[in-house]
């Protein structure tokens, strides 16, 4: 499929290229000494993704740990309510602890303990990065650092217990507006203090090349899975498929198994309290190109050109900014991307645990209110959506804040 005078048959092999760009998005915008620490992590992946026992042994790890594949649901009950369009889910909630997170996780922790690090570090907004480091941290015996901002750790206290109980180092992170960005920025300055120890193993497909490449390389078993089984389950392809986007993780890996298909994409963005600068966390629908965490890509600016604040009801999606990759398919209109605020979004939280006996992430959500949205819109057709992660998390904060609907 050529689209925009791109060859999707060809195009995971360039993109990115040899120096991590998606056309010009990407790179790596980092000091010297991490450079140093980059180019050996590259270097380490390249040799370790084509080696048959590192592949044995994350194909063995899915499916006896993780318990991949993770199955399609049809989601009858809402899709009469909404009429002729059929929706189906596919249940990352039900991968090992809880969404999709694991999948890179557990593949990045291969990876350090190939490369002889004895610490992994990262960042977590919603919690369920933290979770899948520290249980892949446990699994393989590792150290784990985990920073997270202080309004992070109230909306997401059952996380954050999961992440001690699993033996993490759980690091409170205080400064500016105590969110996904300043754990970024904590977490960025302590692996270049103990980059020669430790990984970095950053939670979306963000940050200096490689990791959009091998963060979407690690959850590209979602997008291969997903469209083997629904052609499986109904004989053809979906219409469209939908995915949410903050950094982008769980929406780079599933539609790399549709990128090159006749199939309609969509990237769902969260509009938050609105379209005011500081109310939504929507960075490709409003923002601009732009360089943060050591990569370029579309992103958020205030009055002088910095990362601006950022809100979303999902801790998980408030990110100033997204993935190199969702920015390069953003200009080529190969995926449309989009948004739905807060109450749509907690109205889809209800109705699909009401309908489908499913709780999803709040994250998640998102996905399924646009995927109810363009239901009504389509009229006939099917829509699969990509269900990143499980509810659970949520609930206390959803009923304290909204109630029980």
């Amino acid at each position: 499929m050529i689209y925009n005078g791109i060859d999707f048959e060809t195009y995971f092999k360039n993109y990115p290229d040899a120096n991590g760009y998606f056309g010009k998005y990407g790179g790596a915008y980092i000091s010297p000494e991490l450079k140093q620490a980059m180019q050996e992590i590259t270097e380490a992946y390249f040799t370790i993704c084509k080696s048959r026992k590192f592949i044995a042994e994350l194909r063995r790890i899915r499916k006896e740990f993780q318990g991949r594949p993770t199955p399609i649901s049809h989601l009858e009950r809402l899709s009469n309510k909404l009429g002729d369009v059929q929706l189906y889910v596919k249940r990352e909630d039900l991968n090992h602890t809880g969404a999709h997170k694991l999948n890179h996780c557990m593949g990045e922790a291969l990876l350090a303990k190939y490369m002889g690090k004895k610490k992994v570090i990262a960042e977590t907004g919603a919690g369920q990065h933290g979770v899948a480091l520290a249980t892949a941290a446990a699994y393989f015996g590792l150290e784990c650092d985990i920073y997270m901002g202080a309004v992070d750790i109230k909306k997401q206290a059952p996380n954050v217990a999961r992440m001690k109980i699993l033996g993490a180092n759980v690091v409170e992170v205080t400064e500016g507006l105590q969110t996904l960005k300043e754990a970024v920025d904590a977490a960025f300055a302590a692996y270049a203090n103990e980059y020669k120890d430790a990984i970095y193993c950053i939670g979306s497909v963000l940050g200096p090349h490689p990791f959009p490449m091998m963060v979407r390389d690690f959850q590209s078993v979602v997008g291969i899975e997903a469209r083997e089984q629904f052609v499986e389950m109904t004989g053809e392809l979906p219409d469209a498929i939908v995915a949410c986007v903050g950094g982008g993780s769980n929406a780079a890996g599933f539609f790399s198994g549709f990128l090159n298909d006749p199939v309609e994409i969509y990237g769902v963005e969260p509009l938050g309290r609105g379209e005011k600068l500081g109310d939504h966390a929507a960075s490709l629908k409003y923002g601009e190109e732009g360089i943060m965490h050591g990569f370029n890509s579309i992103m958020l600016k205030d009055e002088n050109g910095d990362p601006a604040p950022v809100y979303s009801v999902a801790s998980g999606l408030d990110y100033p900014s997204s993935g190199p990759e969702h920015a390069f398919l953003h200009d080529l209109g190969r995926v449309k991307y989009d948004v739905v605020d807060d109450e749509e979004t907690v109205d889809a939280f209800f109705t699909l645990s009401r309908l489908e006996g499913i709780i999803p992430a709040i994250e998640s959500s998102h996905a399924v209110a646009f995927g109810m949205k363009l239901a009504e819109k389509m009229g006939k057709g099917s829509i699969l959506i990509n269900l990143s992660g499980r509810g659970d998390k949520d609930m206390d904060y959803i009923i304290e804040k909204y109630g029980i609907r």
